[in-house]
């Protein structure tokens, strides 16, 4: 029998499976070790769940801000007099039941494809060994999660040429503001309550607070968002956040700018969130959400030669590589960029460079991000916060979608398209689209940012009418109509 590669992979996230399936298919003997069920995080407690309980939040803002302006008749026979302020409700102990279910049968879904494609999945804990064995392989040992009986399954050893981590984040939690499950809740626990809350402070601006602040806000609650700097989403493009913000304040958020959280305690049913300033805002619920730690500790990654930052995070290069042999890394743990995508890519990447496959390094500024709002807001390459502090010599345009015929049927107020392209050859470098969907508005943007396309062949291409995909042909018009020496 031929000799086979042995790879171990710790952790099930995306960056994990997505490695175990390149590498099965690659003919390497793979074991994926997974404590909580493969999809991981992003399955399980993060990406899934919350766009799904995100889309119950869309479907009610769209109904909310435009049944009247399409002509929508509500039949309702309750005496106006004791109807509610809103026309439709959520029954959030529903909705979050569906959330669990359709996490749980995702996860079983990649388990299936694990294993036909002939991975093999342990249930437990890993730590990586100190040392190489003279042929260069390291050993996994991993201890099984807790028996019926409540000790620990029985440890098994194993034998990896390449060792893969994957082990994702946790939320990141304040000493004076630690999560109870009941009333003050990571972005783990939120799936849990069976009631909406009345009044939802939520502690932290960016992504998950601002798609955790929109979603319940459309919900019903009232949302109280706190934020440390002067906007929300402050790593976003700035008129991008600026138009979620106005949106938030208009659909009735409290956004508190520039406020810091010091803690948060329950007092009986309510919860009290104290500011750095020493203002006191109270509330039936409080999310905290102010970001996450990488799952490095305890793993024996520092002894094996691991190098870690300051935060935590992994070092990598850009085909995945620690700072040790043989030990490759992808995903949350990496500090890379916090998306499913690029965590599948770094996988991927590695289990291709390991096994000697052709592997084109990541490149990040091809990667396209989203952030599920409503309105959404979807970047790819370059922004204009490089071209303002001249990382890059180019040029910036934006269209409102005030102007596109398909916004104004859909009754779509808010939102624009922005390219950004190279002054003299007009090649793409980067975009901006902040839209309802601008998570699919994006992806011609991305093709035209990894295949070095210019605006005119955006500008000629065919669109459909009326569209909001039209928008990003439009704005390519206007980049090339206004091309330094051309004709204006």
């Amino acid at each position: 029998m031929g000799y086979v590669t042995r790879i171990v992979i710790i952790g099930g996230g995306p960056g994990g499976y997505e490695a175990a399936l390149v590498a099965a298919q690659l003919g390497a003997e793979v074991t994926v070790v997974d404590c909580d069920g493969l999809g991981g995080a992003s399955v399980l407690t993060d990406c899934v769940p919350s766009k799904t309980l995100i889309a119950t939040a869309e479907v009610m803002t769209t109904f909310d801000s435009s049944y009247e302006e399409l002509g929508i008749i509500v039949a309702d026979d309750t005496p106006p007099e004791q109807q509610a302020a809103r026309v439709v409700g959520v029954d959030l102990g529903k909705v979050n039941a569906r959330v669990k279910r359709l996490a749980l049968a995702q996860s079983e879904d990649i388990a299936t494809n694990v294993t036909r494609a002939g991975g093999r999945v342990v249930r437990g804990r890993a730590s990586v060994s100190p040392q190489q064995a003279p042929d260069g392989s390291r050993t996994v040992r991993v201890t099984g999660p807790v028996g019926e009986a409540g000790g620990p399954g029985e440890p098994e050893e194993l034998v990896a040429d390449a060792v893969l981590v994957a082990t994702g984040g946790s939320p990141r939690e304040l000493p004076d503001a630690q999560p109870d499950g009941e009333r003050i809740l990571n972005w783990k626990q939120v799936y849990d309550l069976d009631e909406l809350p009345e009044e939802l402070i939520v502690v932290g601006s960016g992504v998950t607070g601002a798609e955790f602040a929109g979603a319940y806000q459309a919900l019903g609650s009232r949302v109280t968002l706190v934020s440390s700097r002067d906007r929300v989403l402050p790593g976003e493009d700035p008129d991008a956040a600026a138009v979620l913000e106005d949106v938030f304040r208009r659909r009735g958020m409290n956004v508190m700018s520039r406020s810091r959280a010091q803690s948060a305690k329950r007092v009986g049913d309510r919860v009290e969130v104290t500011l750095n300033d020493g203002r006191v805002i109270t509330g039936s619920h409080c999310l905290m959400a102010v970001g996450a730690v990488p799952n490095t500790r305890g793993i024996g990654l520092e002894e094996a030669g691991v190098r870690l930052t300051d935060s935590g995070h992994i070092w990598t290069d850009k085909v995945s590589r620690t700072s040790a042999p043989g030990i490759y890394a992808a995903g949350d743990c990496t500090g890379v960029f916090a998306l499913a995508s690029v965590a599948a890519m770094q996988g991927r990447i590695a289990m291709y460079h390991f096994l000697g496959e052709t592997v084109a390094p990541l490149r990040l500024k091809t990667v396209s991000a989203n952030v599920f709002t409503d309105p959404e807001i979807a970047t790819v390459g370059y922004q204009q916060s490089d071209v303002d502090e001249g990382r890059i010599d180019a040029r910036v345009m934006k269209l409102p979608l005030l102007r596109n015929p398909r916004a104004k049927m859909q009754g779509v107020r808010d939102g624009f398209v922005k390219l950004v392209c190279r002054p003299g050859t007009g090649i793409v470098v980067g975009g901006v689209v902040v839209a309802p969907r601008a998570s699919e508005l994006i992806h011609p943007i991305s093709i035209a940012v990894d295949n070095n396309l210019t605006v005119e062949q955006i500008a000629k291409a065919f669109t459909v009418y009326p569209s909001l995909s039209g928008s990003i042909a439009e704005v390519a018009r206007q980049l090339q109509a206004s091309k330094p020496g051309g004709d204006d």
